[in-house]
């Protein structure tokens, strides 16, 4: 598989996670979903989950089971934001490595077909996913408005780069890589 189809997603969100619904996961089949946290389910640097987010986590576990994995090493931060929202997690997973969302996966016992790997970044979050087999959502970063740059260097070369390389990243919609797939 190419540079390109490995950082293409299955699908496109075009805003945060929380605008992913329990109709998507069944439209696609999905039965699980691995969360990356920081920007994806909470800004970079909060410790905590917004209610938002509690009654969205509330809201998908009816529908999939949940695993938060993060590349992030600090075990009392992202252990609090799991605590919070009453799910299982991995620190410190080095994305695009496989190894600590392959445990997740044979954690829920799933086909990795029918669990989706959704997080904010293409080059560790996607290209992971991807790697795996597993179904991958990109969605938008979830920042602090009141801390929040207008500008993300890392973000804003990655897209360049992957669109370099070949990856259709169309702005604010969603888009469906291949509809074979689910």
């Amino acid at each position: 598989m190419s540079w390109g189809a490995n950082l293409q997603p299955d699908l496109i969100l075009g805003g945060p996670i929380l605008s992913l619904t329990p109709e998507m996961l069944q439209q696609y089949n999905l039965k699980g979903l691995v969360l990356d946290v920081d920007e994806t389910l909470v800004p970079t640097k909060s410790t905590q989950a917004s209610e938002a987010l509690l009654l969205w986590v509330e809201q998908i576990r009816q529908v999939a089971a949940l695993w938060l994995v993060s590349n992030n090493l600090s075990e009392t931060r992202i252990g609090n934001i799991a605590k919070a929202v009453n799910l299982p997690y991995l620190t410190g997973a080095a994305k695009p490595s496989r190894r600590k969302l392959r445990q997740a996966v044979e954690a829920m016992k799933l086909p990795v077909e029918q669990i989706a790997m959704v997080g904010d970044r293409l080059f560790t979050d996607v290209l992971a996913g991807n790697r795996l087999g597993m179904f991958t959502i990109l969605v938008e970063p979830m920042v602090d408005p009141a801390v929040a740059a207008p500008y993300y260097p890392v973000h804003s070369f990655e897209v360049w780069l992957s669109q370099a390389l070949g990856v259709s990243l169309p702005a604010k919609q969603q888009n469906l890589k291949n509809p074979d797939k689910s």
